[in-house]
């Protein structure tokens, strides 16, 4: 079994000097990759990275990340990707990376995602400089993420995001802000190239669960939703038309959408409940 360990919204500062390394002391006993779905720092400063790349260093997994809205405000994203790609982290934005372990190859495909709502309540490219701006952006994103999945050609592919996909892990956030925090072109994005499950964060205040149209779990790993120090999820690649089943200490087990996006609803709720 492939087993993936993911969190998000660390906000990392460097008053966390400690607290992180200890919480992923053992990650490598229980995942073979550690993903982390953006917000790794406060507030985009270059010494909120250093002091994140200080706690990941050495990990004994490799480490796969996008950046979120707080890794940008300082208007350093550039620094602190390049801080972390330092200390042996894989910083995605439209790209992929391949991971081989022992039982399978893994591809994940990252991007940082935008804003910009969900059927029947979404922006359009219309109007204003700012407001066409805003959606463009989104739709790039959404097009390199489809294009970041169809390099892939491993056992298993994720989608690593900042921002949600769908609206259900985003149930619990006031819906006035929906379209501040995910769009539904990321979604179709993921189910025209496929893929095995979609991680984000962002919500903090969201669900765990969700599922594109085209039948392809997304989990929302925010910590504070997850609630721990991350999430496991395990892919079997043998037999792959079953849900795999959850690891031990794991909170889900996961089964995979269609490759050519033509999953079913239905089949992805089947995967096996949270173990907590």
């Amino acid at each position: 079994m492939i087993r993936v360990a993911a969190v998000g919204d660390l906000h990392v500062g460097p008053d966390s000097a400690g607290a992180l390394r200890e919480q992923l002391g053992a990650v490598h006993e229980k995942a073979d990759v550690l993903l982390i779905a953006g917000d790794l720092t406060k507030s985009g400063e270059p010494e909120e990275a250093e002091a994140l790349a200080r706690e990941l260093r050495g990990l004994s997994v490799q480490v796969v990340a996008v950046l979120g809205n707080h890794d940008h405000h300082a208007d350093r994203p550039a620094e602190v990707a390049g801080l972390l790609r330092e200390a042996g982290v894989a910083v995605l934005e439209g790209d992929a990376v391949r991971i081989d372990t022992p039982a399978g190859s893994l591809g994940v495909a990252g991007v940082k995602g935008f804003g910009g709502g969900f059927s029947g309540a979404s922006g359009a490219e219309f109007g204003e400089p700012e407001m066409k701006a805003f959606i463009r952006h989104t739709k790039e994103r959404s097009e390199a993420l489809e294009s970041a999945l169809a390099t892939l050609e491993t056992d298993v592919r994720i989608a690593l995001l900042h921002y949600a996909p769908v609206r259900e892990t985003l149930l619990g956030e006031p819906p006035e802000i929906f379209p501040f925090l995910g769009s539904y072109l990321l979604a179709e994005a993921v189910d025209r190239s496929g893929a095995d499950l979609v991680i984000h964060g962002h919500a903090h205040r969201g669900t765990e669960h969700g599922v594109t149209p085209g039948g392809v779990n997304v989990r929302n790993v925010a910590q504070t939703v997850i609630r721990q120090a991350y999430a496991i999820y395990g892919f079997e690649t043998t037999g792959r038309g079953e849900p795999a089943t959850a690891g031990e200490g794991s909170r889900d087990g996961q089964g995979r959408g269609s490759r050519d996006g033509r999953g079913s609803r239905d089949a992805a709720k089947s995967a096996p409940a949270s173990e907590r």
